[in-house]
């Protein structure tokens, strides 16, 4: 049988006194991972999870294993920050821990405070990524050979140039050929809350644009 890894943690020692009291320290299997914690860091929220086990409520079914462990089938991986937020009461996340797992086991566990927490900086996180999210839009213009040079000194307000594609002659005056091209011109834009910013609407580039040469 393959052994399962075992993690300590000494509590707050500052409320055990200094006695190693046995009833004190509390085993818990959690995934196949041994936790070693003290029955004052489990007890910390009067309404989680754990502090109905230190009660041993009879109401609450958990079994043991054979070294009297309370078994708790959830992933370890996210268990570790939930103790060390019972210890000290700091969110404490490795960088490839999803925070989004850990509020799933905070759940689990009703810790109502660290809930709050997580969701709170969920919340900030995925705002600073939306600022940071940006797009590019492409618009096709179509345009007579005659106007090109207008339409390329006008270009302004974030548009820029990317690519140019003659499409052959379409009609001539006179003896003279005029050639169509098409115009591929792009601008950035930025994720803005709500939708509700003068950059998605119709700007004056484009509009010069489609006066120039649109056709499609």
């Amino acid at each position: 049988m393959a052994s399962v890894n075992e993690v300590v943690d000494y509590g707050d020692s500052s409320l055990v006194n200094g006695h190693n009291k046995i009833n004190q320290w509390i085993r818990l299997n959690v995934g196949g991972t041994y936790f070693v914690t003290t029955r004052t860091t489990l007890c910390r929220d009067p309404k989680s999870f754990f502090f109905r086990l230190c009660q041993e409520d009879h109401e609450l079914t958990s079994d043991k294993d054979e070294t009297g462990a309370y078994l708790i089938d959830r992933d370890p991986v996210y268990f570790g920050p939930i103790l060390n937020y019972l210890r000290h009461g700091k969110v404490v996340i490795n960088k490839d821990v999803a925070e989004e797992g850990v509020l799933e086991e905070a759940e689990f566990y009703n810790i109502t405070d660290l809930i709050n927490i997580l969701k709170e900086r969920i919340s900030d996180r995925n705002l600073r990524n939306s600022k940071d999210f940006k797009k590019h839009v492409y618009r096709v213009l179509q345009c007579h050979e005659d106007e090109l040079t207008q339409m390329v000194s006008t270009m302004s307000d974030g548009w820029r140039f990317e690519q140019l594609i003659n499409i052959g002659s379409s009609y001539n005056y006179g003896n003279d050929d005029h050639a169509e091209f098409l115009c591929v011109v792009s601008r950035e834009y930025g994720n803005v809350p709500n939708g509700n910013d003068r950059e998605s609407e119709h700007t004056d580039k484009a509009k010069v644009l489609q006066q120039k040469g649109s056709r499609m």
